[in-house]
């Protein structure tokens, strides 16, 4: 028996996640509508080459992933809501400084700011003060779509944008969005009591701890690897499709049926990994499908080729994004998802910089046939890697809480629960937190041996 679940979202819930969600889209909408355009708008900007505009568009994701888990730690200390603003007027004026500038380095700064308006880890945060124990999946789930529509819409939007006011129409836009994510920030969303939350706020000691953790480290090197190639490819594939015929403002069109067919075809394959419990079989068939999509890039030619190898591309990239953040949650330990998760998210921004940084060296000089294989062999070694790993068992994790301190016994007798896994108490927070099988959990039980004057009560 699971907590009840079935109770709706409070109206204030909803509200909550869906304005935290629109903060957490906008932001990475404003990240990414340029990928699909920097390469030929860019080229317009004084100074312009493709290493530094490769640099450009990788950027965001070293100040993001220095800033991810110290802006969360911020936000336990001087408030969620403070850090957040902060980090919405630091991207707006990267945004500002990137759509008036002349100069490739002018663009390079405002990139830099942008990622150092980094918000993600607060938001989260605030995620879990503003939502019950037993809606936070559903919210957290939210977030995550709306990370993934954020990308789908910054492919398509960017170049109509590009096509009616080049680059400055897209950073302006995005300063735009920050700023009235700042009067959202203020006006609509709650200010709760910030509350403590391991699987959701990163912690130094655990940080430190996880970073050890050698079942983390295939998914930590995954979403590098996916994310460094996501930048690396936008170097060479812009300039590729216009050479195939299709004109720069025409992308849009190639991009939108894609995404469509893409989006369509991951989703039976993400019931199969979370329902029949083939998580790693799924997994692999993603970066399979991702090494088949860049050898195909290398040779394509014709603008039907390109429709396929995108299409293969993004139904593998659709497949290990959704994954591997869920095979990270079943494998970290209990009380250290959120620490966990710090480290990963650092992992796939530092994976965005090299991916720019290193994908418009090799372009300018090795070209895009040998950009395109050696990315290949890349995702090919790893997915090596993650065929000598461990499948993971299929927990969740749960937090529950107790009014007093928890006795070596009561921990013992929660240990012993059918679909117990792990265990962890911490005082701090007068919480539990447990790894555990949903499907034969008795969260009653567990509640008795927590609370047993209330239960016999």
């Amino acid at each position: 028996m699971s907590p009840s679940s079935t109770e709706p979202f409070a109206h204030s819930e909803q509200r909550a996640v869906a304005s935290l969600a629109s903060l957490y889209a906008t932001r990475m909408l404003g990240l990414f509508m340029v990928l699909p355009v920097m390469m030929v708008e860019g080229q317009k900007l004084a100074h312009a080459t493709p290493a530094l505009l490769g640099l450009a568009m990788g950027v965001y994701g070293l100040t993001q992933a220095l800033l991810q888990i110290p802006a969360g730690a911020l936000s336990d200390r001087f408030g969620r809501k403070p850090v957040i603003i902060t980090g919405l007027l630091i991207f707006a004026l990267g945004s500002l400084i990137a759509a008036l500038s002349d100069s490739v380095y002018g663009v390079i700064l405002g990139r830099a700011l942008q990622g150092a308006g980094a918000i993600a880890s607060a938001i989260m945060a605030l995620v879990t003060d503003l939502t019950r124990e037993e809606h936070r999946m559903k919210a957290m789930a939210s977030i995550g779509a709306s990370i993934g529509l954020s990308f789908s819409v910054a492919l398509i939007a960017g170049p109509w944008l590009a096509s009616i006011g080049g680059l400055e129409s897209i950073f302006g836009l995005t300063a735009v969005l920050a700023l009235l994510g700042v009067a959202v920030t203020i006006w609509v969303i709650p200010t709760p009591t910030a509350r403590p939350h391991r699987d959701a706020s990163a912690v130094w000691p655990e940080v430190k701890k996880q970073l050890s953790n050698r079942q983390l480290w295939p998914l930590n090197i995954g979403i590098f690897v996916l994310h460094a190639l996501m930048v690396a490819i936008f170097v060479a594939i812009p300039l590729q499709l216009i050479n195939a015929g299709l004109s720069s403002q025409d992308h849009t069109w190639m991009y939108l049926p894609v995404l469509l067919l893409a989006f369509v075809l991951m989703v039976p394959f993400i019931i199969v990994a979370e329902k029949r419990r083939q998580m790693k079989s799924v997994v692999l068939f993603g970066a399979i499908a991702i090494v088949v999509s860049l050898m195909s890039m290398s040779v394509s030619s014709q603008l039907w080729h390109w429709a396929l190898a995108l299409l293969v591309y993004f139904w593998g990239f659709n497949l290990m994004e959704a994954s591997l953040p869920s095979w990270l949650s079943k494998v970290a330990p209990a009380g250290a998802k959120g620490s966990a998760m710090g480290i990963y998210s650092s992992m796939q921004f530092f994976g965005a910089f090299i991916g720019g940084s290193a994908g418009g060296l090799m372009l300018s000089a090795y070209g895009h046939i040998a950009l395109f294989v050696s990315l290949a062999l890349l995702v090919l070694a790893w997915a090596v890697m993650v065929m000598k790993t461990p499948a993971p068992k299929h927990l969740t994790s749960l937090r529950m809480t107790s009014t007093n301190a928890l006795s070596d016994a009561q921990l013992a007798e929660l240990q012993a629960l059918q679909g117990v896994a792990e265990v962890t108490w911490l005082a701090d927070e007068a919480a539990i937190y447990l790894k555990i099988s949903a499907d034969e959990f008795d969260y009653s039980a567990a509640q008795i041996i927590i609370n047993p004057a209330q239960a016999s009560a």
